[in-house]
């Protein structure tokens, strides 16, 4: 057994010694012997100064679009009723107590998907206004953007309040906008997620209410029959469980968050 192990251990070397010497002899990319004429791609890459505006300009946009891509998923969060939706089923699953149930990719598919139902009417408007036009090449790349922006502005202002928008408004040391145009993106994006935020902060402090009565019930219940040593999480858990099934409360939670957004 020894043997044939060194046996393979020095043809497997020899193999590695023999692939620069094919390399050098076939090229280092090309033809290869006994493949029917079959050869390999070669890649290169070059960086040349180029004389024609027309192709900066395509190297600029080809920059943007990979940089728009690198931040979508952060556009998704932050501009999106994903925020609020995944934190209140975040509330949900602490509040029954069910430690890592549902599991965290569970929770975050559907407050994806859910974000898709809520954000469907915004969606069909960038798509209708903005992205067919775009590929149809009857506008251009900026007024298909301002055209995609618009809705998605729409939306922002009807969930943040105007107590959040003013915040930023004044330590962005703007001047005082006119009209709901005049404020600026940046300003917007920061006040809608910290009202995202206290709104699905509020829903889970109404989630929390009737597990924390049943909580108090069952700790005082063990108190009185003097048991001590057993936690109360463990008796208040199917009892949560057997409550939350009863009312339906996958139903009321997800048909309150979908109306919430009016």
């Amino acid at each position: 057994m020894r043997g044939s192990r060194l046996a393979f251990l020095s043809g497997f070397l020899l193999l590695l010694a023999a692939v620069p010497a094919f390399a050098e002899g076939t090229g280092g990319g090309g033809y290869i012997p006994g493949t029917s004429g079959l050869s390999l791609p070669s890649l290169s890459l070059s960086f040349a100064d180029n004389q024609k505006p027309t192709d900066v300009v395509s190297v600029l946009r080809i920059i943007m679009m990979l940089t728009v891509l690198s931040l979508a998923p952060a556009i998704l969060i932050m501009m999106t009723s994903f925020t609020r939706i995944v934190v209140v089923l975040s509330f949900v699953r602490h509040a029954l107590g069910t430690q890592q149930m549902p599991p965290n990719q569970l929770i975050v598919g559907l407050s994806l998907f859910l974000s898709f139902f809520v954000m469907a009417p915004t969606w069909k408007a960038i798509s209708a206004n903005a992205v067919e036009p775009f590929m149809n090449e009857k506008i251009t790349q900026s007024v298909a953007y301002e055209r995609a922006e618009a809705p998605l502005r729409e939306f922002m202002f009807s969930q943040t309040r105007e107590k959040d928008l003013e915040l930023f408004l004044s330590l962005s040391k703007e001047a005082k906008p006119q009209n709901r145009d005049d404020v600026p993106t940046y300003v917007l994006i920061p006040a809608f997620v910290i009202s995202e935020l206290k709104t699905a902060f509020q829903i889970g402090f109404m989630l929390y209410l009737p597990f924390l009565v049943l909580d108090m019930v069952v700790a005082s219940v063990l108190m009185a029959m003097g048991m001590m040593m057993l936690p109360p999480v463990v008796i208040s858990l199917p009892f949560k469980l057997l409550l939350f099934v009863l009312v339906d409360g996958w139903e009321l939670v997800v048909g309150s968050l979908v109306k919430s957004f009016g």
